[in-house]
């Protein structure tokens, strides 16, 4: 007898998102050149002045370049702390991700060098353009850097390597990445406080990191949310008919059933803005007075390509719009 060979299976490893190629959007490069320069003139221009402190990496940069001697500047700590947090986070975040982070530290640290070092401005004793106001140096100092800190991640990056170590870690420690960050810079400026012997600085650096976070929502979710309007009804085709004549946009249905009297019903998916709400309310309730309404919000809403959807066949078991 002939024995019988089994065949030689090649082995191939998974392609990892390090391997694929990377989709490079020159936008965005100019939109993580803007970001860079947007943080560097809150930090340098309003925080730094007065020693206040910008929050994760960026604020404990801060910290150590005002406790070590001036030839250290505030630039070379950003890339020393940064560098290491984002290639250690290279497998989770992606190459892409990696490289446009490295990219916008470096031109952040770039731009606080020029201001700090090279160009004419007086940033050793006061803000050049708030002067010792800590107030109005925590608040527009918070702000632009938020700014900075949003186009970062509309570019597709980060600003700070403590987002890196918040998704590395958070959920190691039962936490979310929102609580890792902000446990991360009470004990930064808790430090702060205890090295300067004083807390009126750390108090008014929690000011700054609040007007940030505040700026950063602003800036990756749009200062005007939408809203997404889930409707319960029996009627869904006069229903669907009515919004989409009112608000010239579609709508979208989910076959459902009630829970008690177990007869079918239809979800209506629908996504308007804040003044249109009442509008909605008042045309549903006028077509079917049972229909059962909840609203929530959406942080973002993304179109898609109605060419390409169209031009695939519907199957079964997904949604009809």
């Amino acid at each position: 007898m002939k024995s019988k060979k089994k065949p030689q299976m090649k082995r191939r490893k998974h392609t990892r998102k390090l391997n694929r190629p990377i989709d490079f959007r020159p936008r965005n490069l100019l939109i993580l050149t803007l970001a860079g320069v947007v943080n560097a003139i809150g930090v340098a221009l309003f925080l730094n002045p007065v020693q206040l402190y910008d929050s994760g990496i960026s604020g404990t940069a801060m910290l150590l370049g005002q406790l070590t001697p001036d030839w250290l500047p505030l630039s070379f700590f950003l890339i020393l702390l940064n560098t290491p947090l984002f290639l250690y986070g290279l497998k989770r975040q992606g190459l892409l991700f990696t490289l446009y982070s490295l990219y916008t530290v470096g031109i952040y640290s770039l731009t606080a060098w020029l201001i700090t070092d090279v160009l004419p401005i007086q940033t050793d004793i006061a803000s050049p353009l708030a002067g010792r106001d800590l107030l109005l140096c925590a608040l527009f100092g918070g702000m632009i850097s938020g700014v900075g800190s949003g186009l970062a991640v509309r570019g597709g990056g980060a600003m700070d390597g403590i987002e890196v170590l918040a998704v590395l870690f958070a959920r190691r420690l039962g936490i979310t990445v929102g609580a890792f960050v902000m446990a991360y810079n009470l004990v930064l400026y808790t430090l702060c406080g205890c090295i300067l012997s004083s807390w009126i600085l750390p108090l008014y650096s929690i000011v700054t990191y609040m007007a940030g976070l505040k700026t950063v929502d602003f800036i990756v979710e749009g200062i005007d949310r939408e809203k997404c309007a889930m409707i319960v009804t029996e009627r869904p085709d006069e229903i669907c008919a009515a919004l989409s004549r009112a608000f010239e946009c579609g709508t979208t249905r989910v076959a459902a059933s009630g829970g008690f009297s177990n007869r079918p019903k239809t979800i209506v998916y629908f996504v308007v803005n804040r003044f249109q709400i009442n509008k909605m309310k008042n045309l549903v309730n006028r077509l079917d007075p049972m229909a059962f309404i909840t609203i929530s919000e959406v942080a973002d809403v993304f179109k898609a390509n109605r060419s390409a959807e169209l031009a695939q066949p519907a199957q079964k078991g997904e949604i009809n719009e």
